[in-house]
């Protein structure tokens, strides 16, 4: 296991898989009528007992709908995560999407993707 600046960094493998696929359908993401973003090119991450995750690019976020947050948050499989909030949201909606802008090489195909926690938005889909 490696190590950068005294985090683990792991490699997914059959006892934590991770996979990443591009999603068949298209990705729409609403806060309060507003739609934050809507994507054909979305990916879909799959890891281990989890929910998948859908990802979407940055060019189909509508930036001016966010706010970036201070919070961050660190996993050893995927990197460092950078948050936004969606005022239009209100309470809910803060940090309710995050970005790996420098993902780890194993999932390096979600690097500045945009993906949003469903309980913090109106919708996904």
């Amino acid at each position: 296991m490696a190590m950068t600046d005294q985090r683990p960094i792991k490699q997914p493998g059959p006892d934590h898989p991770i996979t990443i696929e591009p999603s068949t359908r298209r990705v729409r993401v609403a806060v309060a009528g507003a739609i934050v973003s809507d994507s054909e090119r979305a990916l879909i991450l799959r890891e281990k007992d989890y929910e998948p995750v859908y990802y979407v690019p940055p060019e189909d976020v509508d930036f001016s709908l966010l706010t970036p947050s201070d919070h961050t948050s660190y996993c050893p499989y995927k990197g460092e995560a950078a948050y936004y909030s969606v005022p239009a949201g209100g309470g809910r909606s803060v940090n309710a999407a995050w970005q790996y802008r420098d993902a780890y090489p194993a999932v390096s195909e979600i690097g500045g993707y945009l993906a949003f926690y469903p309980s913090r938005v109106d919708s996904i889909g």
